[in-house]
């Protein structure tokens, strides 16, 4: 990580000393992280942290304000001066926010503006090794024998683990039993033990555990295979037309916000993530592929995210 942060902190600090001027007073810039620490977006967050604070030519802090999936620390950031002082760092949760809470504390689509599309990683299924299931076809069987008797883990309700389940069942006209956990730990540990059959989670999840052989990775949900997991097809291989479920990163910041800050905020990130080093801890700690979107590619993605997955908490009455 010193190699991250010394690197990135000089180069950072000659090619946006420009910026500084357009981020208002107090000199101090809040990433606001919607979960616990340990997470993802708490990791991406803290890798940012160092070169933002030499690039923007200022104080920048992580502040982990988690809780109801992710809006409570989004609100904050809503209600936050446009000033440059808070932006939001979250992950794809964010998207389901509107559809799964009865009265989020905000809307995200008119309240916050995107500012960064990190980058995507897909979402995997996996099963025990005890099991019989070597294949999403093989789980398609055993649902097809005796309803609901396979059940699988995930991080929680709503969560897209859930929610890609839930449509990959409804498409294979099955019924599989689903177990919500709080949070990849705890459902990981079961599936492990063998508690549960499989698990719907990140590749970041998922991925570290497959040299353990307690679990296998049966399918995953991107348009193409991982690098780290070349034998495991994609979903769209496996019969289901078109279908991705992908985790993603991206910084948003209040409504307001002008538009110079949220472009120096902009060009300071993509310098950040285009060094070598940050681009390899990303990748092998979180299996992300960089996308590196300016704010208009990351409205497009978030629009379409928003519409989605919400149609699919409505479709089947989903509620957190």
């Amino acid at each position: 990580m010193e190699t991250i942060t010394r690197r990135t902190m000089l180069a950072a600090s000659a090619a946006f000393a420009v910026a500084r001027p357009v981020f208002a007073e107090p000199s101090v810039t809040t990433l606001v992280v919607p979960f616990p620490p340990g997470g993802s977006t708490d990791a991406l967050a803290r890798t940012l942290q160092p070169g933002l604070q030499a690039a923007l030519g200022r104080n920048v802090i992580v502040e982990n304000k988690s809780g109801a999936a992710g809006s409570i620390g989004a609100a904050q950031v809503a209600k936050s001066a446009p000033d440059g002082s808070s932006f939001l760092v979250t992950f794809d949760s964010h998207a389901v926010i509107p559809a799964i809470l009865e009265k989020p504390p905000l809307n995200v689509e008119t309240e916050l503006v995107p500012v960064f599309l990190v980058g995507t990683a897909p979402y995997v299924i996996a099963a025990n090794s005890d099991t019989p299931y070597r294949t999403f076809a093989d789980v398609i069987a055993a649902c097809k024998e005796k309803p609901g008797s396979v059940r699988y883990a995930s991080v929680g309700i709503g969560t897209l683990g859930h929610l890609a389940m839930t449509v990959l069942a409804k498409k294979a006209g099955v019924e599989v039993t689903h177990v919500p956990y709080r949070g990849g730990g705890p459902a990981m540990n079961d599936v492990l033990g063998g508690h549960v059959d499989l698990i719907a989670g990140s590749a970041a999840l998922i991925t570290p555990q497959l040299g353990s052989d307690r679990i296998r990775a049966i399918m995953q949900l991107g348009r193409e295979r991982l690098p780290s997991l070349p034998k495991t097809p994609t979903a769209i291989e496996s019969g289901f037309p078109d279908f991705e479920t992908l985790a993603w990163w991206g910084i948003f910041a209040p409504k307001g916000m002008p538009p110079e800050t949220i472009t120096a905020m902009e060009k300071a990130v993509r310098h950040i993530l285009n060094e070598p080093a940050v681009v390899a801890n990303l990748r092998d700690s979180q299996q992300m592929t960089l996308v590196l979107g300016g704010a208009k590619e990351f409205e497009a993605f978030f629009v379409k995210q928003v519409k989605f997955w919400g149609q699919v908490v409505r479709d089947n009455n989903i509620r957190a």
